[in-house]
């Protein structure tokens, strides 16, 4: 693996967390006075959101672990 790889992977993993911070407050943003029906419903989605950009930064820091992992430790 290349050290364009690797800082490729690390990018990608960057920009993932950078993503999921992101919905993290969209949904916190949401957490209003509001007390509406309406209003729990697009809390909700922003919790779906959020969790799907979560699984992405694991994912992606899992990708850049193993392959620091092979480049240092050959595993």
């Amino acid at each position: 693996m290349s050290q364009a790889d690797l800082d490729s992977l690390r990018s990608l993993y960057k920009r993932a967390v950078d993503a999921w911070v992101d919905a993290i407050r969209a949904e916190e943003a949401l957490a209003t006075p509001d007390h509406s029906m309406t209003a729990m419903e697009k809390w909700d989605d922003a919790h779906f959101k959020e969790h799907d950009a979560h699984e992405k930064a694991t994912a992606a820091r899992d990708a850049y672990k193993d392959a620091l992992r092979s480049v240092n430790y050959g595993i």
